[in-house]
């Protein structure tokens, strides 16, 4: 299970490294022009930028505290606020019925459960 939770682990952070990547750098017009990017319309540049942030961050904290092993109780953190922003991700596209990204938003999110669940307890670091 160590093994599953590592691959999870790296898969999230690649998907939070994208995202993250996309929405910090690029313009709020490029992302809007994009399928899915109609979200952005009731936020402003500022907040997509935060948003951004908190994945690139989402991205190293689901790996680098334990491949550093310093504070490696970070990673199921991490994997819990992954599940929160998920959540808000499928009100978002709830809401613009965009069901697609609904079931992808929560495809993420259980794979996000599934590194909480994991590293808070039968794998956890600490043990």
């Amino acid at each position: 299970m160590d093994l599953a939770l590592w691959i999870s682990a790296w898969l999230l952070a690649v998907v939070a490294f994208v995202g993250g990547v996309s929405k910090t750098f690029a313009p709020k017009e490029k992302l809007a022009s994009l399928h899915g990017g109609g979200w952005t319309e009731g936020v402003g540049a500022p907040g997509i930028k935060v948003l951004g942030v908190l994945e690139l961050l989402a991205a190293v904290g689901l790996v680098l505290p334990a491949l550093l092993d310093r504070v490696p109780v970070l990673v199921p953190v991490t994997a819990a606020y992954w599940v929160l922003l998920m959540i808000g991700a499928m009100l978002t596209h709830g809401r613009r019925r965009e069901f697609g990204f609904v079931a992808l938003n929560l495809a993420y999110l259980a794979l996000a459960a599934f590194i909480a669940w994991g590293r808070f307890g039968p794998e956890s670091f600490s043990g």
